[in-house]
């Protein structure tokens, strides 16, 4: 039986250096001493996460954990200055964290983490440096390689997240700690914004793999983490590649499941939720408490098998069945080599060459990078518009289903005409009335064939191979559907584009696409998690509805423009009674003919009061290009009471070289 716990609102946890972190606890009221499960973020615990936690914390404290949630130096109630994601401060303060938990007499010194995305990426690097009380982690939507795969480069391309990643924390840290709990948040507010690093400038100048980005990428070392791991993440989210990657590699028990979700906890994904809570109880069950909860015999794999349906940009049930693989990497998984043709996908080599030239704007369907971050309107559409301007190679309509499941891997021999040119491959099924489904995707920046820390300029004419290893998928073709692999020179906006249109000339007799295929002779019982169980929601006054909008349109000249509007809704928090209100504008374009005319735009606005207390904050993002450097512009402006007397504003402006972007 569920039993009773006290929320704490919050409490200090002092550092070594005497700077304080705000946390928020929700402790058992009997029984103890506990285990307890630590989510540790950047995001505001008072009115941030505040929502989900109400429906996580809650639960795992009526079973019987202590759930402790802290803000990261400089950001929520925390005192210290922020400084960057993942940075060492955040590590070595997360792991005096972790040793004040387990010196509470409320702690039974068993610790684990859990957390999506950022909470995701920490728990792992701090299981990494091995505390001693961290003994399990629920790792959601993270991954392995800050690098390869994260919000910043995918495949040596730089992605346009990078940006609005930044333009996102700029307008996240210009938010004022919370005055009934720090009597000097108007000073400190200042000092925040005065001293907040301009991050998407400094992940912009950092173009290539080198110690910047390996500092908290846990492959550099499969064997260091030592405490148990279950990673979670669903095949809308872009953060697809570390759960069977974790599974693969650990050499402690580590398990990986992939639902049809976005980039949200399971329970609350807005596609076909499931049960979160049930997974991560039986996971800490297991390592925390010493329960025989069966979390050790689990499948090493877990996947929902998509199959095709008819994709829109707009949340909708997926199509498909779970299934597992009770080990990872699996025999039931062999490669499949087919090879590319005028046109086609076939089973000898093709002979001859075929240029791959696009307009910029290829990528109108390919939704947003990752779906969840977004009201609405953020999924991946038909791919068909997208298809008629790439280079198509098309199997016959399948005689037999087709299953996948892995990471499919495109081999190219080519030349190009200019010094810096992109490649991105995206595998389509497409149905027999014409649609067509994006399954996976990868760009590759060319320049990097030989790897990420050290690329190089190609030289025109000349003949080089490369491979392009996709995003992990599983899905199943049906019979009389087509594979697709489309392949095309731009992906906006998801992938910035290169300074130049480029035309990448395949040369047909070196290309080849080698497919994951699952066979299986008898399922393994997929242990899927079903239904979601039950959950508190945080009884918020709603005083604004939340919702959002998706244009795009095409200016005289012919330049596409992608106009975005996510109103996240104004409320007041029943447990403090702040009011909290935001919403953002971002806005893409580029013209068909000139990639170098990319540019992205996002304003974020936010608002909270109390008592007469109001503040509000706006910051401003621009970046454009031109073929030799990128412009990066930003601007915050902090309003105080009722007449909006401006506090401070401040503007910051960084010109990068692109090198070999």
């Amino acid at each position: 039986m569920p039993g009773a716990y006290s929320i704490i609102e919050n409490t200090w946890i002092t550092l070594p250096d005497g700077r304080r972190l705000a946390a928020r606890m929700w402790l058992p009221e009997s029984g103890g001493p506990f285990p307890a499960i630590l989510e540790y973020l950047p995001y505001r615990k008072r009115d941030g996460t505040a929502p989900r936690d109400e429906t996580t914390h809650t639960v795992f404290a009526a079973e019987g954990y202590a759930c402790i949630r802290v803000d990261i130096a400089g950001t929520g109630d925390s005192e210290g200055v922020f400084d960057d994601e993942y940075s060492e401060q955040e590590l070595s303060d997360g792991e005096a964290v972790l040793e004040w938990i387990a010196s509470q007499g409320w702690c039974d010194g068993n610790i684990g983490m859990i957390g999506i995305s950022w909470g995701g990426f920490n728990g792992l690097q701090l299981a990494f440096r091995r505390p001693p009380a961290l003994k399990a982690v629920v790792s959601v939507a993270s991954t392995v390689d800050r690098y390869a795969d994260d919000i910043h480069y995918m495949g040596g391309c730089l992605l346009s997240d990078n940006i609005n990643w930044g333009s996102q924390m700029f307008a996240y840290q210009s938010r004022p700690a919370d005055p009934e709990l720090r009597p000097d948040w108007r000073e400190d507010w200042i000092k925040r914004i005065e001293g907040m690093p301009f991050m998407a400038a400094d992940w912009l100048r950092r173009q290539v793999r080198g110690a910047f980005w390996k500092h908290g990428s846990v492959c550099e070392d499969w064997t260091a983490i030592q405490a148990p791991v279950l990673a979670i993440t669903g095949w809308a989210d872009a953060y697809v590649n570390a759960p069977p990657a974790l599974a693969a590699n650990l050499t402690v028990p580590a398990k990986a499941m992939i639902g049809p979700w976005e980039h949200r906890y399971a329970h609350i994904a807005k596609l076909d939720p499931a049960d979160f809570h049930g997974e991560v109880l039986r996971w800490f069950g297991k390592w925390l408490k010493g329960e025989d909860t069966g979390a050790e015999d689990l499948p090493d794999y877990r996947v929902f098998m998509q199959e095709h349906f008819d994709p829109t940009m707009q949340n909708k049930p997926r199509q498909g069945r779970w299934v597992a693989e009770a080990e990872w990497p699996s025999p039931n998984v062999r490669d499949r080599v087919m090879y590319l043709g005028q046109g086609s996908l076939a089973d000898t080599p093709g002979q001859g060459t075929l240029a791959v030239s696009n307009p910029s704007t290829v990528g109108q369907a390919s939704g947003y990078f990752c779906p969840g971050m977004r009201f609405d309107n953020e999924l991946a559409g038909d791919q068909a518009v997208d298809d008629a301007l790439s280079v198509c190679f098309d199997t016959t309509p399948l005689a037999e289903p087709l299953e996948l499941l892995g990471r499919a891997r495109v081999k190219v021999a080519f030349s190009v005409d200019k010094p810096v040119a992109q490649l991105v491959a995206r595998l389509c099924d497409v149905s027999p009335e014409g649609v067509s489904q994006r399954i996976t995707f990868r760009p590759l920046n060319l320049g990097c064939r030989n790897g990420f820390e050290t690329p190089e300029k190609l030289a025109p004419g000349e003949r080089y191979e490369a491979e392009i290893e996709l995003n992990e998928c599983a899905h199943h073709l049906r019979a009389g559907h087509v594979l697709r692999l489309a392949l095309s020179t731009s992906y906006w906006p998801i992938v910035w584009p290169a300074p130049e249109a480029a035309e990448v000339t395949l040369h047909l007799e070196g290309c080849a696409l080698v497919l994951p295929e699952r066979q299986v002779s008898e399922e393994v019982a997929p242990q899927n998690p079903g239904e979601p169980r039950g959950y508190p929601v945080l009884q918020a006054k709603q005083l604004r509805a939340a919702g959002g909008t998706s244009k795009t349109w095409s200016r005289e000249d012919g330049t596409l423009v992608l106009d975005t509007f996510d109103d996240y809704g104004k409320s007041v928090d029943p447990y403090h009674g702040m009011c909290a209100g935001s919403h953002v504008t971002m806005h893409y374009e580029v013209h068909p003919d000139d990639p170098a005319t990319a540019a992205f735009a996002s304003d974020w606005r936010f608002e909270f009061e109390r008592d007469g207390w109001q503040v509000a904050v706006d910051t401003e993002n621009k970046v454009t290009c031109d073929r030799e450097n990128f412009h990066l512009w930003r601007k915050v402006t902090a309003y105080e009471g009722e007449s909006k007397e401006v506090v401070l504003t401040k503007e910051w402006q960084e010109t990068i070289p692109r090198g070999v972007l």
